[in-house]
């Protein structure tokens, strides 16, 4: 697949793309990810962002730890929006007109997610942010990026991670942990490979999006990408090698 030739794509970051050595949102990091964004930007491709919240909290943590998990989830989504606005703020600091969608309204600060005024933005060159995961708890942001994806009808899904790709075990603690190049999303799920949940999996197969799972962490990361550098990432779709 050719990125750059893409008409639209959706990023999916972890908030751990914002956050310093010190956590939270780091200006400076955050300032690193919108010129990689805004690459994507001038090279013509409308893009579409979903990013986590870890950096400031995770509603699934929390849960384990006794909080109640609804609760927990709306502090989650929170931590999303706040995030969502920081990115807005730095890539309009470098000219990329951004616009925040939230699933859960609050128009003083973002507007609300209606699918045809997101297409509206995209369409005329803005990045649309979607903040507040699907508005629902029991769902990852990667489940919110498998659905908007589906819903704005993006041609692929970039999953920006820490690692270079989807492995067979984890690689931070198995050392013998293989890295695919290529699978597909039936060999995803039935291995149950955790780089994105089952059903965000599930709804791109469905409807056919493509999965490009890299490290955004590695320099140029999405550069990389757009300029079909696949040597550290995953494709995963529904063709067999």
């Amino acid at each position: 697949m050719n990125v750059a030739n893409c008409r639209r794509i959706l990023l999916k970051l972890s908030g751990e793309a914002l956050q310093g050595e010190a956590g939270g949102v780091d200006p400076a990091a955050t300032c690193k990810l919108a010129v990689e964004v805004k690459y994507a930007a001038d090279r013509g491709v409308q893009v579409a962002l979903v990013i986590g919240g870890g950096n400031i909290f995770r509603g699934m943590a929390a849960s384990r730890k006794g909080m109640d998990r609804v609760t927990a989830d709306h502090m989650g989504m929170l931590a999303t929006v706040i995030n969502a606005l920081a990115l807005q703020d730095a890539l309009e600091a470098i000219g990329v007109p951004t616009r925040v969608q939230t699933a859960i309204p609050m128009d003083k600060i973002a507007e609300p997610y209606i699918r045809g005024v997101a297409n509206g933005h995209l369409e005329k060159g803005r990045v649309v942010i979607f903040a507040a995961g699907i508005g629902n708890p029991y769902f990852t942001t990667d489940t919110t990026a498998a659905l908007r994806a589906s819903e704005i009808g993006a041609d692929v899904v970039l999953k920006a991670t820490k690692v270079d790709g989807v492995y067979s075990a984890d690689p931070v603690t198995n050392p013998d942990a293989e890295r695919y190049s290529h699978i597909t999303y039936e060999q995803a799920i039935s291995r149950q490979l955790r780089v994105m949940d089952m059903t965000a999996f599930t709804l791109c197969m469905e409807n056919s999006i493509p999965i490009i799972v890299f490290n955004f962490h590695r320099e140029d990361g999405l550069e990389r990408i757009f300029d079909g550098d696949f040597s550290q990432a995953t494709m995963v779709d529904g063709e067999s090698s």
